[in-house]
């Protein structure tokens, strides 16, 4: 039976700062490609699931340790896992050496890679000790991604973080009325946190290089306000090291002419991505997204096309994970918050309902 239940995604809508024209006058962007090219499908893609999806604060419950996040994954389907590296599942200060062949044992036994880390990075500070307490972060969370296997680091711009309010993740309290990103540091300009984040990014980069990871910058809100400003961070940047996770989920427009437009503009660079939502099994026995309104938000939330998607990956050559998040409060249809029984479901659904997608297009 559907169960209805209302969507909060991070990003999709308010908080997206819009940088100045004289920044990006001359962003990068791309013509569709010729007929030719689109009927051209070479890459291959891995499904995964991030543990933010399971650290316990979206839904009534505890965080799942690592090696019960590593079991949902291997018993739901998936071909690995994207490590959060927060608590209680994958914080560097919190897994010594010993722990970590563990972990990659742990893996190896359950026949689950783990093709990235994400690192909850915000580079967006004029506070030079806030940004070198982040860079620290990120290099350490590089470390700890060499030693269990990982490629591939995941890099925020600008992460405002997910404050818990009565035990509960929630975006309200880092946009909106309640906070702005240009609000935060009212005597740095949008073009002073562009080149603080720039800086630390060619940092980061290096600590790719020094440990052999290939970094992955998000398209994601609020320093960037479209797929052009993280493509042009990474053309200044313009380090071999330095990649793109292009996630349609945080696109800011979802028309099919924007979006392909943004997958062969990235091109090559792309390097990883993700998917989200909400799911159910229709009366059919086929899984289908929820598509409905957040009646406590008041507003429509607007879902990437993920069968066009990922059929434009197939054409741009991508070979590579896409990795499901569970990143917002759910909730009963009275309004509480759902028991994680709910996130199991939504875990197993998810992954259904990509690899159908992605065995229609032949690219498993």
């Amino acid at each position: 039976m559907k169960r209805r239940n209302f969507i909060r995604t991070a990003g999709i809508a308010a908080g997206a700062a819009v940088l100045g024209d004289t920044v990006f006058k001359n962003a990068a962007s791309s013509s569709p490609a010729p007929a030719a090219l689109k009927i051209k499908r070479s890459g291959k893609i891995k499904i995964g699931l991030y543990g933010i999806t399971y650290l316990g604060i979206w839904y009534d419950g505890p965080g799942l340790s690592f090696e019960e996040f590593v079991k949902r994954a291997k018993d739901y389907g998936y071909d690995g896992i994207e490590l959060d590296n927060k608590r209680p599942q994958g914080n560097p200060m919190d897994i010594p050496p010993k722990r970590r062949e563990e972990m990659r044992n742990i893996m190896a036994n359950a026949g689950i890679e783990m093709p990235a880390v994400a690192c909850n990075n915000d580079f967006s500070s004029p506070i030079p000790e806030h940004r070198e307490c982040q860079l620290l972060m990120v290099k350490e969370t590089t470390r700890m991604a060499r030693d269990l296997g990982a490629k591939i680091i995941r890099l925020f711009p600008a992460w405002t973080g997910i404050p818990i309010h009565e035990g509960v993740g929630t975006y309200d309290l880092v946009k909106g009325d309640y906070y702005t990103f240009q609000q935060q540091y009212p005597y740095a300009t949008m073009l002073d946190r562009w080149n603080f984040v720039k800086d630390c990014l060619k940092e980061s980069a290096a600590f790719g290089e020094e440990f052999g990871i290939t970094m992955a910058l998000q398209n994601h809100p609020p320093l960037f306000k479209d797929y052009r400003d993280c493509l042009r961070m990474v053309k200044e940047v313009n380090s071999p090291w330095l990649k793109i996770c292009l996630d349609a989920g945080m696109m800011d427009r979802k028309d099919p002419d924007w979006v392909e437009e943004a997958v062969r503009a990235v091109g090559p660079l792309q390097v990883h991505s993700h998917y989200g939502g909400e799911y159910f099994r229709n009366s059919a026995g086929k899984v289908e997204m929820v598509y409905e309104s957040d009646k406590y938000k008041a507003e429509i939330i607007e879902w990437a096309d993920y069968d066009r998607y990922i059929e434009l990956m197939g054409e741009i050559g991508f070979t590579g994970y896409f990795c499901y998040e569970l990143c917002h409060h759910v909730r009963t249809p009275d309004g509480k918050t759902a028991g994680i029984d709910f996130v199991h479901e939504q875990a197993k659904l998810a992954r259904e309902y990509m690899a159908d997608i992605i065995a229609r297009h032949g690219m498993g």
